[in-house]
């Protein structure tokens, strides 16, 4: 393929919709989590980094593999295991990132309030504005990938660079006392490690993304791979240099309080003016990711329609080749969601869903940490490498995976497991429409 194809998005619009959907809004909050546990933390960064290397590494060798299979973890899991594996990655995948879209767009509201008071006080107010964003985004993407893709490049430089100043300029105001306690967590180092790990791990969430447009990816074989490894490489450098900034920056017992860890180091570099360019850097990544993973809810339910175990309606196409009907499904769940957190009554139902829904992100990881291998081990891709290396990379991802699914908690296991069997009717029906069809013809 050239470099040239119209319509599709290159190597710089897909390392930012992996940089841009994994550095969203709460990125910003994670520095205040870990300050209870103290700099141990910092170790807690660098071993999810590692795991998430590996993961990365599944991902880009099984794009250079399969560089057409649109649809990322669900068309991977499918080709290696069959339609009903692929359908259960495929179900639990689509529900997690609704009620996850449906965050961003309440983080969105939030960070705008500091610029327009009204938001935290008025519902109606805050209600009106999440749609507006929502629907927005919805109207962006439904113009073509190449629009969505563009304004997710935007987007991404834009919250980079409030990040990298904090990042790098941050490293000049630190004072090292504030490293002190190195563990303050009461546990073990290596039980402290873990538990930092464990919410760390979470951040990276995402790094899959520039896999599942597949099919609108220039020279995908490549353009994919290397949007997945850079995208990984930029995450983490700004993840790490930015916990030791702010750590270094910010007495820890002030950190474990601070509700705006990033404004809160920029005021004490910058001055009072730069809690609000903080606060927009916060709005900014809210919407990117809220554009970036509006892009995936579109090309994810399609590539399952094609495959006919999703309902035919979400693989229409627009003029611009959008799968609009799969993006407007998307965004009327996404504003339920959203109206949801903001109804009394209704919180705790919310916050449940997006509980049951941390479980449904991970799965998917295990099975193209397992389906690499086997892919792998494919006549046809033997070529791509050797064996050994893909059984240790393939084996340290599915390692890592299983352990951030054990880290999630015993409750998210169990309600995530009721939320995929949940699924299995609707791949019965699925499965049953398909055969129909094919005995038809």
């Amino acid at each position: 393929m050239s470099g040239s194809e119209p319509g599709k998005i290159g190597l710089w619009a897909s390392t930012s919709l992996v940089v841009g959907n994994m550095i969203g809004a709460g990125i910003f909050l994670v520095p205040a989590a870990m300050a209870s546990y103290g700099s141990i933390s910092l170790l807690g960064w660098l071993f999810s980094g590692i795991g998430t290397f590996f993961l990365a590494k599944v991902f880009a060798n099984l794009s250079k593999m399969l560089p057409t299979a649109t649809g990322g973890p669900y068309a991977y899991t499918h080709h290696a295991f069959g339609d009903f594996a692929g359908f259960l990655v495929a179900w639990g995948y689509w529900l997690s990132n609704v009620c996850s879209l449906a965050a961003v767009a309440i983080s969105l509201i939030s960070a705008l309030s500091t610029f327009f008071p009204v938001l935290d006080k008025s519902a109606t107010a805050a209600i009106i504005t999440g749609l507006g964003f929502i629907w927005l985004v919805t109207w962006l993407n439904n113009r073509g990938i190449k629009t969505s893709g563009n304004v997710q490049l935007i987007t991404t430089v834009a919250k980079l660079l409030p990040l990298v100043v904090i990042a790098i300029g941050g490293l000049f105001f630190i004072r090292l006392q504030n490293f002190h306690p190195f563990n303050s967590s009461g546990k073990s180092v290596f039980e402290g490690i873990s538990s930092t790990a464990a919410i760390t791990m979470y951040s990276f969430l995402g790094i899959e993304c520039a896999s599942i447009p597949a099919g609108n990816v220039k020279n995908p074989k490549k353009t994919i791979s290397r949007a997945t490894m850079l995208g990984l490489a930029v995450t983490a450098l700004v993840y790490i240099l930015g916990s030791i900034s702010i750590m270094g920056i910010i007495p820890q017992k002030t950190l474990m309080h601070s509700v705006t860890p990033y404004a809160d180091a920029a005021v004490i570099m910058f001055g009072n003016s730069a809690r609000y360019w903080a606060s927009a850097g916060v709005a900014v990544a809210a919407f990117g990711a809220l554009n970036g993973w509006t892009l995936v809810q579109g090309q994810f339910p399609y590539a399952v329609a094609k495959d006919k175990l999703f309902p035919s309606f979400f693989s229409r196409l627009n003029d611009n080749g959008a799968p609009y009907a799969a993006i407007i499904v998307n965004s009327v769940f996404v504003s339920l969601f959203m109206v949801m957190n903001f109804t009394k009554g209704l919180v705790e139902q919310f916050k449940f869903l997006i509980l049951l829904t941390t479980l449904t992100t991970l799965v998917p990881y295990l099975f193209c940490a397992a389906g690499y291998i086997i892919i792998r081990f494919d006549k046809k891709h033997l070529h791509s490498g050797g064996w050994a290396s893909a059984i240790l990379i393939g084996s340290l991802a599915f390692a890592y995976s299983l352990w951030a699914v054990a880290g999630s908690g015993q409750d998210t296991v169990y309600y995530g497991f009721l939320l995929l069997m949940a699924g299995i009717p609707f791949y019965v029906w699925s499965v049953y429409k398909k055969n129909t069809v094919a005995d038809r013809q």
